[in-house]
């Protein structure tokens, strides 16, 4: 069986750059904290990665602090802040903040007090872009980060946060972006790495990984790459609402990622459309994949007014640069073919 992976948005596959770049890293002896030969030139390979990551993300390299992902990334800058967001938010963010702030039916975040704000630049699940207004205390970019523009300098926000391997680097490094002049309170206490923000040696393999994901990721959004997945993604939705009355795809008429398409066929379980997806060789998600395997409907759908049967039958499908058309309608043909036979088993 030829499998097709189409859940770039749980995470993108490991790019050549990166994988190269990694292996190159350890090699690098010394501890970068150490002030030896070794040391420093595992301290040189860590702020060349810092330079570049924050390039890519429109920022200085002394705003960016390496943490492990964007769960710790979003515990680090929501902690202690009294911060309030919207329940289309991701759980590592809902964890820390109110979840007060409605949504309307495209997905959109009505956002009173930006100052005491936690808004993603952009959902995993419907794969919707917010406007983000000037001076948010927290921008969630992981889904944004690498697909669309997006530049922490001219954002206005607070601290943003993104996550490698959602742009093809490695699994298990992150990155906060924190503005010039405001700090955040350490979670791990040590040795005082990352500037005091977060202890512990760092992860020079991993980190030379993401640098090199960043700089290549920065490379696609300047070559318009997203702008060709964009349209095999519209390709796609096309065919399946034409042959398949009544699916609806979530978010349709706002702004989207380009890659995203949460595919809602009212009754058909989407836990049950995943595994007959995967029985027939095809990686996609009911959701989130940090909320994979929960028996209950996307809340993120039922923020925006779903019903219960309907935010209980989404089907995510997220591709990228190296989705082909090929890879599409074979997934186009399969999908049809069982909805037609879950609607004859309905009737």
């Amino acid at each position: 069986m030829i499998r097709a992976y189409l859940d770039w948005n749980a995470s993108a596959p490991l790019r050549v750059e990166a994988r190269e770049a990694m292996v190159a890293a350890l090699d690098q002896l010394g501890n970068p904290s150490s002030i030896h030969a070794e040391g420093r030139a595992a301290r040189a390979l860590i702020e060349r990665s810092r330079a570049k990551v924050a390039e890519a993300a429109g920022a200085m390299g002394a705003d960016v602090v390496f943490v492990s992902g964007a769960t710790e990334a979003a515990a680090l800058a929501c902690a202690k802040r009294d911060l309030v967001c919207a329940p289309v938010e991701h759980e590592a963010v809902l964890a820390w903040c109110h979840s007060e702030l409605s949504v309307d039916s495209h997905g959109a975040v009505e956002v009173g007090e930006p100052a005491r704000t936690a808004l993603q630049a952009a959902n995993s699940e419907t794969g919707v872009i917010q406007p983000l207004p000037e001076g948010l205390a927290v921008v969630d970019a992981t889904q944004a980060f690498g697909k669309v523009p997006f530049a922490f300098d001219w954002s206005g926000v607070d601290m943003a946060f993104v996550s490698a391997h959602k742009i093809g680097g490695p699994k298990g490094i992150g990155a906060l972006f924190i503005r010039r002049g405001l700090d955040v309170t350490a979670r791990l206490k040590g040795g005082g790495q990352e500037m005091g923000r977060r202890a512990g040696t760092e992860n020079v393999a991993a980190i030379a990984g993401f640098g090199a994901a960043a700089e290549a990721a920065g490379r696609d959004l300047a070559d318009g790459v997203w702008q060709e997945v964009a349209a095999r993604r519209d390709a796609l939705e096309e065919r399946l609402m034409a042959e398949a009355p009544g699916l609806i795809c979530a978010g349709k008429g706002a702004d989207r990622l380009p890659n995203t398409t949460l595919m809602i066929a009212p009754g058909w379980k989407g836990e049950t459309q995943v595994m007959q997806m995967d029985l027939a060789g095809f990686a996609v998600s009911a959701g989130s994949a940090c909320s994979s395997g929960k028996l209950r409907g996307s809340g993120v759908l039922a923020a925006m007014g779903f019903d219960e049967t309907a935010a209980g039958s989404a089907l995510r499908v997220s591709i990228g640069p190296a989705t082909t058309d090929e890879e599409l309608g074979r997934f186009a043909e399969t999908w049809l073919g069982q909805w037609v036979k879950h609607r004859a088993r309905a009737a």
